[in-house]
């Protein structure tokens, strides 16, 4: 009798489309004088002119037939929204902390923590900055110190958790400035600007026993806090067994709170929320909130949006969920490293990072490399990505010049249960063709530069 050998067997999205919304390629022609108009910012272009938007994973997500329906059911009251309270239970129940203010989306969280927290000459270490992060703590008037690992900055470095925070760049932060002068370390999840790179639940432990040795709180940016677990679960010893939800809320007890943007694990186009284990920091922020945001129970939400946050966090932790979403990353990865195509490695959580200064090293960094190949994609195909170097970086406010990031990437940005494998390989395609020509193509020049977050509105013309 033969014997059947066995296969790997693939596996496929845990969901069917119902409805479908139509895109359309361009000519290149029109392509080229859209990025032009744009001034070869991708956020400047309009979503229509785009074939295959890559720019952000941020409110982009396709939402369940269940939190569709969720919105039906919407209790728009201006106080005590049954909604509200829906998501009091499902942040409670996955996240595990005791109070909860909901917002905007996640840089309204951002203002108000950093507000009630911190103070002029203040210094906040984190596991390297976001953008609107480290924005909202200059804002308040203090200082973000970069204490992530080494290895964060090195894109060809395989070590699976290079989100960590250095213990030893910590303590010497501690030692220098004071415990009284940091209100609290930012701990990132799945840090975006090192490429999706996780932290590893003995770094989140340590971390937290360390700032609790000198009196230190550690607010967590938890926005993407379920694929961090997923990666703990994949590829951390002692966790194989353990279910997201489990993994989740052990890495929030180690925490005093978190910041969340809803749009991204949580399935939704709008909203956030600030969540706290301290009575008092709540009752500030809580009262911050009305001003800046809306009533205490929605916060600059409609009901039905926090209908639909309750439900996508309980979908966000289903692990087919989580395991496609990241795998469809993965297979995007894959390919291209197939290719031999710089990207960051190992391939992240929520976008393929491709490493420009590689990918163009004839281009200085001041001629923005990764901004010039994000507009060269879009010119090829219609594929929209975005920058995450020197541009993202801004200036030094004392020297004025440009900050330059060992880092200068462009983010292929994936949308959760939007776009399917060929989508990818269109995608890929793309890339191959941009580096078979990468010799020809010539840098950019900044001509205009709003004050902050110059990413999103700034403007470029060819050198």
């Amino acid at each position: 009798m033969t014997m059947r050998t066995t296969r790997k067997r693939s596996w496929a999205e845990p969901f069917k489309i119902k409805v479908v919304e139509p895109i359309k390629m361009t000519t290149r022609e029109h392509r080229q004088r859209c990025i032009e108009e744009a001034g070869f910012n991708t956020f400047l272009l309009r979503s229509e002119d785009v074939y295959i938007d890559l720019l952000t994973d941020s409110g982009t997500s396709a939402m369940s037939d269940n939190q569709w329906a969720g919105m039906m059911l919407g209790d728009e009251a201006y106080a005590g929204s049954k909604n509200f309270y829906n998501l009091y239970d499902a942040v409670h129940k996955h996240y595990g902390y005791e109070y909860l203010v909901p917002t905007h989306q996640g840089r309204g969280a951002e203002h108000i923590l950093s507000q009630i927290m911190i103070r002029s000459g203040d210094v906040v270490p984190g596991n390297m900055y976001f953008t609107t992060t480290k924005l909202h703590q200059e804002l308040a008037g203090g200082r973000f110190l970069d204490v992530i690992v080494d290895e964060a900055h090195d894109p060809e470095n395989e070590s699976p958790f290079k989100g960590n925070i250095d213990l030893g760049k910590l303590q010497r932060c501690i030692d220098e400035y004071g415990a009284e002068r940091i209100p609290y370390v930012s701990f990132e999840g799945n840090v975006n600007m090192a490429g999706g790179q996780p932290v590893s639940m003995q770094n989140f432990r340590d971390v937290y026993a360390l700032c609790q040795k000198h009196g230190i709180r550690v607010m967590l940016d938890a926005t993407r806090m379920v694929e961090n677990a997923y990666f703990i679960k994949t590829r951390e010893p002692g966790y194989e067994d353990k279910t997201i939800p489990e993994i989740l809320r052990e890495i929030c007890s180690y925490s005093d709170g978190a910041t969340m943007s809803a749009k991204k694990d949580h399935l939704v186009n709008i909203g956030g929320w600030l969540a706290l284990n301290d009575r008092e920091l709540f009752e500030q922020a809580q009262n911050m909130v009305v001003v800046y945001e809306g009533l205490h129970t929605y916060g600059g939400m409609a009901g039905r949006d926090m209908e639909a946050v309750a439900r996508g966090i309980v979908e966000a932790v289903q692990y087919d969920h989580i395991r496609a979403r990241i795998g469809q990353v993965e297979y995007l990865g894959q390919r291209l490293i197939d290719e031999s195509i710089p990207i960051v490695r190992p391939v992240g959580s929520h976008a393929v990072f491709l490493d420009a200064k590689r990918f163009l090293p004839h281009l200085p960094q001041d001629e923005f490399p990764a901004q010039t190949l994000a507009a060269e994609l879009y010119v090829e195909s219609g594929v929209r990505a975005m920058e995450r170097g020197i541009v993202s970086a801004g200036r030094n406010p004392e020297t004025g010049d440009h900050n330059r990031p060992a880092l200068e990437l462009v983010r292929l940005t994936l949308p959760r249960r939007v776009y399917t494998q060929a989508h990818m390989d269109v995608t890929a395609e793309t890339i191959l063709e941009v580096w078979d020509r990468r010799a020809q193509i010539t840098g950019l020049e900044m001509v205009f530069e709003p004050k902050y977050l110059r990413f999103f509105q700034a403007r470029f013309v060819r050198k």
